[in-house]
């Protein structure tokens, strides 16, 4: 295992002091529990919206709290989810006096531990709601879940959520958007290599030089088949095509387009793999008003990619183009 750090035991500390030194303009950072508010929280009068989860997907979650997205994130140990504490005591950092919300992707840790916080919220005066995200088409039910993955729409909804909270929106609403959003999206993702996780010290599964997985999830579990490795324009088809006949998607929507690299993957890939979904997205008659590409939501050093589309309106059309201002995403500041 060849990797960046000192004791695996530190790696999620270490990674929040660096964050915390880099981005002090931005975010402040609190230990014991472990969570990162953006530098103006609370924010009086403003809806606080928050996620979390496993360490190891970064800049998912830490790097988008900050102006117009998130108001906190509480990172766990690599791909584990955070615990009660740290969410309750986040929650609680960024009740300007609104309520707060709750966005949890959908694994079996988060949804249990992000339920008890918020209880302990409520206990404590606070309003709550909560939104679970589930956009992955690849499978039904995982190693880590009940029902569908939440996946790269998490960040779509985060960004878009997030700029209606910075407008004032009240708490049903901005939940309300988020339930919407999670409604008009689907992702579907792909490996051609593993991960290893810094405590395991070794892949976290096999995978021969001239194979892929696809349907792979963001913590390495089983996708759909493992197959022969194809072309990138082969494999754009493969991933795309349940994507669009899932929600379905169907001539005339408009829809944001989003290439996630998992980490591994180069971004000149993630661009052929773009060129080749938007001339999908032509022929089914959709059309691309929005796009992403990058590395937003990863799985370590995994090389794969994933897609995701969300169906546009006005509305999120212009909460997309909304001011962003976090570790990870920024425009229009």
């Amino acid at each position: 295992m060849k990797k960046l750090i000192n004791n695996p035991a530190d790696v999620v500390k270490e990674e929040l002091e660096g964050i915390a030194l880099a981005h002090a303009d931005l975010v402040k950072v609190y230990y014991d529990p472990n969570y990162i508010v953006r530098a103006d929280a609370p924010v009086k009068g403003k809806v606080g919206v928050i996620s979390g989860g496993g360490s190891g997907h970064e800049p998912m979650h830490g790097g988008f709290v900050g102006k117009g997205m998130l108001d906190a994130a509480c990172p766990g140990a690599v791909f584990t989810s955070p615990t009660p504490d740290q969410m309750l005591e986040a929650t609680k950092a960024v009740n300007g006096g609104a309520g707060v919300l709750h966005i949890v992707k959908n694994y079996t840790g988060d949804i249990m531990n992000f339920e008890m916080a918020a209880d302990l919220a409520r206990g404590e005066g606070i309003e709550i709601e909560a939104v679970v995200i589930n956009d992955d088409v690849a499978v039904e039910d995982s190693l880590y879940t009940a029902g569908r993955r939440g996946v790269g729409l998490t960040v779509l909804t985060e960004k878009i959520v997030g700029a209606a909270a910075e407008k004032g929106l009240p708490l049903k609403k901005v939940a309300d958007l988020c339930r919407e959003v999670n409604a008009a999206g689907r992702t579907m993702g792909m490996a051609l290599t593993s991960c290893t996780v810094p405590h395991a010290g070794k892949p976290t599964f096999d995978l021969p030089e001239d194979e892929m997985e696809i349907g792979i999830g963001i913590h390495g579990e089983p996708g759909r088949k493992r197959m022969k490795l194809k072309s990138a324009d082969e494999i754009t088809e493969m991933l795309i095509e349940p994507v669009i006949s899932d929600l379905p998607f169907k001539s005339g929507d408009d829809v944001l387009l989003f290439v996630n690299g998992m980490g591994g993957t180069p971004l000149i890939e993630q661009y052929i793999v773009y060129r080749k979904a938007a001339e999908i997205c032509k022929k089914h008659g959709l059309k691309v008003v929005r796009s992403l590409v990058g590395p937003y939501i990863t799985s370590l050093e995994m090389a794969g990619i994933s897609i995701t589309l969300l169906k546009m309106n006005d509305e999120y059309v212009k909460l997309w183009d909304a001011p962003v201002l976090t570790p990870g995403m920024r425009w229009g500041i």
